[in-house]
């Protein structure tokens, strides 16, 4: 069983880690003065410095603490279903934590002929060699769980839709290890299947399997309408001393993934995780969208004069087209974009949608907004602040009163300010596409936001997103 194995499987895990410490520090010891590295730093190859036995003495304090360093930050919890980008994360973080670790050691025995460049070296390789070993470790867990070896063994306590999706996740992701023997269940038949998975009693069997102690886990995944029986199954799986999971059924009325959070002890659940509710990082994405306005505008300056002028001598009209938009927390504002179409009457433009060969484009039009140039002058929407770089297309009035009555969580987008560019777009939902992906997209953003993220739209845009087929 897992749960018998998990304990020395951590135990050599530590111990291996602990190796790959002091063989990180012995291949950085030789980087940095044995290496050819040592002419990219300007050293003197007659330089004095330890032998790698007097380099190696602090060691016996390193280790330990990396160990502890790297248990403070997750990396011997159960990874069956963690992201790489999340593993990722918690390595190069216990390796910070380490480095200030190592330069505190060093200060308290006041040591200060140990190279700098030494310790930078380090932390490299030791983020190089736990990533590759966990890795490794990672592939042949996963092959191993694909074949029925190293199985969590899981029953499901209650029937109803949280079930059905916990199932079906499982089923598709073999390498995570899960071997479901079934469904205990009140109010279904015993027998009943759902993908090859039998309902095999009722709730009061718990009583029965639990003391068999071969499970590693208990799900319990009850309906809505038998809450009730929560408190009981959770004393009895309490009682047993098995791992116990809470899979809420909240799909129906919770539509996302919600977040919890400890008010003083209690419990609390956000209906939905919008990153972008958290006042720093709002700032920092707005320092951001400052920076990269400033820089597309010195860009693109003589690109957007010269559509100017083209614009100017073929059709009459502005230049610039001015349409109000809806923005953050439901506000309106006037978006620019360079003037792709003939001048219409105010109550044409805002209830009509652009549709493929529209008579109202104009020639340089359908250039300008095949190849998303007509958008430029929203950089100075960003300089107002009224937009972001990226983030959901904001929409015209008409059409938000109209959207949120027919397609359900459409207002949600007007949570985060709107942007240029977003996930939907570089996804190839703009102009007459489907509104219910866009907002899918939209809501993904919303909910899993990161710089990194906001980084690769930003990167995807620029080799993907300025000649698109549905821009009409």
């Amino acid at each position: 069983m897992i749960k018998d194995n998990q304990k020395t499987f951590n135990r050599i895990h530590v111990v291996i880690d602990g190796c790959l410490l002091a063989l990180s520090y012995v291949v950085s010891y030789y980087l940095r003065f044995y290496s050819p590295l040592r002419s990219l730093i300007k050293w003197d190859p007659n330089a004095w410095f330890y032998t790698l036995p007097e380099y190696s003495r602090i060691l016996f304090f390193l280790i330990p603490g990396y160990l502890i360093i790297y248990y403070l930050c997750n990396l011997y919890t159960p990874k069956r279903v963690q992201s790489k980008r999340v593993s990722l994360w918690n390595i190069i973080k216990a390796n910070f934590l380490g480095t200030f670790y190592f330069t505190f050691i060093l200060y308290l025995v006041k040591e200060s002929n140990y190279s700098r460049y030494m310790i930078f070296i380090f932390f490299i390789v030791n983020i190089i060699f736990d990533t590759g070993f966990r890795a490794i470790l990672a592939y042949f867990l996963k092959a191993a769980r694909k074949k029925g070896y190293n199985l969590k063994h899981i029953v499901l306590v209650g029937y109803s839709r949280a079930a059905e999706e916990y199932i079906d996740r499982i089923l598709v992701n073999p390498q995570w290890g899960y071997y479901i023997h079934g469904i205990l269940d009140d109010n279904m038949e015993r027998g009943t299947l759902y993908k090859n998975i039998k309902v095999i009693g009722s709730i009061d069997n718990l009583m029965e399997i639990l003391p068999q102690n071969k499970l590693d886990e208990i799900a319990i995944t009850l309906s809505i309408d038998e809450y009730s029986k929560l408190g009981r199954i959770v004393g009895i799986c309490e009682k047993s001393g098995v791992h116990t999971k809470f899979i809420p059924d909240y799909q129906n009325f919770f539509p996302t993934v919600p977040y919890t959070e400890d008010l003083d002890g209690l419990p609390v659940i956000n209906i939905r995780n919008v990153p972008l509710s958290n006042t720093f990082n709002r700032v920092i994405k707005r320092a951001v969208d400052l920076f990269g306005c400033i820089c597309a505008l010195i860009i693109f300056a003589i690109p957007m004069i010269t559509v100017a002028i083209i614009i100017k001598a073929t059709s009459p009209g502005p230049v610039i087209f001015c349409q109000v938009r809806i923005g953050r927390h439901n506000k309106e504002f006037k978006m620019y974009k360079f003037r792709s179409m003939e001048v219409q009457t105010e109550s044409k433009e805002k209830k009509a949608w652009t549709t493929f060969n529209d008579p109202r484009v104009t020639k340089i039009g359908k250039l300008i907004r095949k190849t998303s140039i007509d958008e430029l002058p929203q950089l100075f929407n960003v300089l107002r602040g009224e937009m972001s770089l990226v983030g959901p297309r904001p929409e015209r009035p008409f059409f938000v009163d109209k959207f949120k009555e027919e397609i359900p969580r459409y207002m949600i987008k007007h949570q985060v300010q709107p942007g240029m560019t977003g996930w939907a777009q570089i996804k190839g939902f703009r102009g007459d596409t489907s509104i219910r992906k866009r907002i899918e997209c939209d809501l993904y953003y919303i909910e899993n936001w990161t710089f990194a993220l906001d980084f690769k739209i930003l990167f995807l845009t620029v080799f993907n997103g300025f000649i698109n087929k549905n821009a009409y």
